[in-house]
């Protein structure tokens, strides 16, 4: 059997760690045959560590044969020692009548003392997900912080838009789920996201043609992908936790299986037309386990320009909020 290697989470305790967890020890996330050990890292307040405790023994309980080990703490430093994955799903939520810049600076503050942990004491092969919101920009405030691990370890996930868009196009076609490909994710994890559905395929044909309906991918398609967050808070009283959870399996599966194709947050570096430094969504192709390439060779029409061009200003826009934080 392999080595275990070390997995670290924030927020482990909450909705979106609960529903992570077991799939991670079950080996759902980094597969059958590789060990873990689970760092567990929750905010320094004794109920929040009190309910770690609980999920640690369920943990136990369910007695998987890949968990070699867990660490439960409130101190990032020890959360984060040697840690091969940081998933970091942990953040503050917005609160009745915060603004969104309120919002950024009040998690800015809680990204850059990660990034520098986990510059300082993480693996030398780390690679980070951020999950908490608002992704894209809390992704771009901890990799400012780094110093030793380069730029492309760090992406943020627009997984979940991306299954999101996959499954109402596969409803709207009458088709089976795998029938859909190369749906990807283009900008913000926010309503200004843009699922690309010209450059998807439906059954080996261009989705377009299957869907013959230009306003209804237009409209309805980019706004029920755009808003399902929100849709799914007005319908349960909570916001996406099972299916979060389940997104970021994929996304950490597929960046650790060389060769598949999917859509992650990373450091635009100006392509398609996004500014140079911000997170944004985009095709990649996972070249090694860890590592990707981006795809640049999608072309745009006049529509998706015009969308890209929405997501990419309120990247613009998130990041100088925080400007005078990450200098």
């Amino acid at each position: 059997m392999k080595s275990p290697i070390r997995v670290a989470v924030t927020g482990a305790a909450g909705q979106i760690g609960y529903s992570l967890l077991f799939r991670i020890a079950s080996g759902a996330m980094f597969g059958p045959e590789q060990p873990v050990i689970l760092q567990l890292i929750e905010a320094p307040i004794e109920k929040a560590m009190k309910a770690l405790e609980g999920v640690a023994m369920e943990l136990d309980d369910c007695a998987f044969p890949l968990l070699k080990g867990i660490v439960m703490t409130d101190d990032p430093k020890v959360g984060f020692k040697d840690a091969n994955w940081c998933l970091l799903v942990g953040a503050k939520p917005r609160g009745p009548g915060m603004e969104r810049a309120d919002l950024l600076k009040d998690n800015g503050r809680i990204f850059i003392a990660q990034g520098q942990i986990i510059d300082q004491v993480a693996a030398d092969d780390a690679r980070v997900a951020v999950v908490g919101n608002p992704a894209n920009t809390n992704c771009m405030i901890a990799a400012s912080q780094a110093r030793r691990l380069t730029p492309d370890r760090f992406t943020a996930m627009v997984r979940l838009d991306q299954n999101r868009a996959q499954t109402q196009l596969a409803k709207k076609a009458g088709v089976d789920l795998t029938e859909v490909k190369n749906i990807f994710i283009y900008g913000n994890h926010s309503p200004t996201m843009f699922p690309a559905f010209a450059h998807a395929t439906i059954g080996g044909k261009p989705a377009p043609v299957v869907i013959n309906d230009a306003a209804w991918l237009q409209g309805p398609f980019c706004e029920i992908v755009g808003k399902r967050g929100a849709a799914i808070i007005a319908a349960r009283g909570a916001s996406s936790a099972a299916s979060a959870a389940n997104a970021l399996v994929d996304h950490v599966r597929s960046l650790t299986t060389p060769g598949a194709i999917h859509s992650i947050a990373v450091k635009s570096n100006g392509t398609y037309g996004f500014d140079p430094n911000v997170w944004a969504g985009m095709p990649v192709k996972t070249t090694s386990p860890g590592s990707y390439e981006v795809i640049t060779n999608y072309t745009m029409d006049d529509f998706a320009k015009s969308k890209l061009a929405a997501t990419n200003k309120e990247l613009v826009d998130e990041r100088s909020f925080v400007a005078e934080m990450i200098k």
